[in-house]
């Protein structure tokens, strides 16, 4: 499966954007889908995931009660909604899919391309 996450730029510390990966290829409902963030100089980082039906999600603590994951099976989409944004989720933020929901980047088979979020203060 292709990916490829679009909708990062720039924002005010407390505004808010809406992330979207568009998948082609394979039955894209077959696997968990993932949103990871890579600030410069670090490693990628797990930000939130979903499983294939949308019914089991996680959030990384810094993330809990401000971003939200859903996934439209029948158009192939992710979607991250990010609210009361703050300087430190500035970062270029990637869409992943693996059959099971993973921790790391590399564990994930498809990995797409990012997209830049920055948030000023």
């Amino acid at each position: 499966v292709q990916l490829q996450a679009s909708g990062g730029g720039l924002v005010q510390a407390g505004g808010s954007l809406r992330l979207s990966c568009t998948a082609s290829g394979r039955r894209f409902s077959r696997y968990a889908m993932a949103w990871f963030r890579q600030a410069p100089g670090m490693e990628h980082d797990l930000v939130t995931s979903i499983n294939w039906n949308g019914d089991t999600t996680y959030y990384v603590d810094s993330v809990k009660g401000r971003f939200t994951i859903s996934r439209d099976n029948a158009k192939m989409m992710l979607y991250l909604q990010m609210d009361s944004l703050r300087p430190e989720d500035t970062a270029v933020y990637y869409c992943a899919a693996d059959p099971q929901m993973r921790e790391t980047w590399r564990e994930y088979d498809f990995r797409g391309q990012g997209t830049q979020v920055t948030v000023s203060s």
